[in-house]
């Protein structure tokens, strides 16, 4: 008899393994077509001299890894890469993260209008942001151009200058991705014990204190969510408004990895060299996530934990 309820119980937990693989087999072949196959065609055009018109690849072996870290504008477009993800950081990271903390503990009550208009462009297109911006900060006949006329100031042609296109560029990338992230960290913050942040108040100790020595700490699972995804959403985003504006101009200022792939390959029709900078740039993302597990994921704090 107990062999017989044995014999059945395996086979029952067999027919469930095959139902499990069977419901999870749409989404692993939606994944492998979207995800790993490109990705596996994408080191394959690396190692090619293509330009997506000729009905022969080239093979070129290394050629295009080593024509990519000769060229300049790859380190320029890696230097704008990384001013990028500073800048936003500083405006999606640590000023919500000030926010949040400031409208929870220190200010008694927030409207919820408020949250809802820091949201709200979460919802926008970023091609009408960027039309949006475009035309704010026109600096001809824009409306911030035409009052700090009236002050005797001139606004600078942003769209031409090395400096200030990045950082219109990340401005309007801020505006679309600020309010999500001010949304989670707010949640974050709100769910931390008042009775440890009542016992700090009450011992005197510095709101400042408080806020890094406590909050930071205790809310430190979502505040690293926020920070790979600012980043991996500020690279992301940042496509829309380099191809509405500048076009990755002046001379490759405005351009980042991401754009600057897109433009080797779909404009100037140079697969090979895209695909590799394209591989090369995600060696390096790897890379720093493994630094960021190895890390500073020991030093997260989980509730549940």
């Amino acid at each position: 008899m107990q062999i017989i309820t044995s014999y059945w119980k395996k086979r029952f937990v067999h027919k469930q393994s095959v139902l499990a693989y069977c419901l999870l087999f749409p989404s692993v072949a939606v994944i492998a077509m979207f995800m790993f196959w490109p990705f596996i065609y994408t080191i394959y055009l690396s190692f090619f001299d293509w330009n997506m018109i000729s009905p022969t690849k080239d093979f070129v072996g290394l050629q295009n890894y080593i024509n990519v870290l000769r060229d300049p504008i790859t380190y320029k477009v890696f230097l704008n890469t990384a001013i990028y993800i500073l800048i936003l950081l500083a405006i999606n990271f640590t000023i919500p993260y000030i926010f949040a903390y400031v409208l929870d503990f220190v200010v008694d009550k927030i409207d919820g209008f408020y949250k809802s208009a820091f949201f709200l462009p979460a919802f926008i297109s970023l091609v009408v942001g960027s039309i949006l911006y475009s035309w704010l900060l026109n600096p001809v006949s824009g409306p911030i151009a035409i009052i700090m006329g009236w002050i005797g100031l001139d606004m600078p042609i942003w769209s031409k200058s090395q400096g200030w296109v990045i950082l219109v560029i990340t401005l309007i990338i801020s505006w679309k991705i600020f309010g999500y992230n001010f949304i989670l960290l707010y949640a974050s913050i709100n769910g931390i014990s008042r009775e440890i942040i009542e016992a700090a108040r009450l011992d005197n100790v510095p709101l400042w204190k408080i806020f890094f020595n406590i909050v930071v700490p205790m809310s430190s699972a979502t505040g690293i969510y926020i920070f790979i995804i600012t980043i991996v959403q500020g690279l992301q985003f940042s496509f829309t408004p380099i191809k509405v504006i500048a076009q990755g101009g002046p001379n490759y200022a405005s351009s980042n990895v991401i754009y600057h792939a897109y433009h080797e390959a779909f404009v100037l029709y140079r697969t090979g060299h895209s695909a590799a900078l394209s591989i090369l740039t995600m060696a390096i993302f790897v890379v720093l996530l493994i630094v960021e597990f190895r890390y500073v994921e020991r030093g997260i704090y989980y509730e549940n934990k």
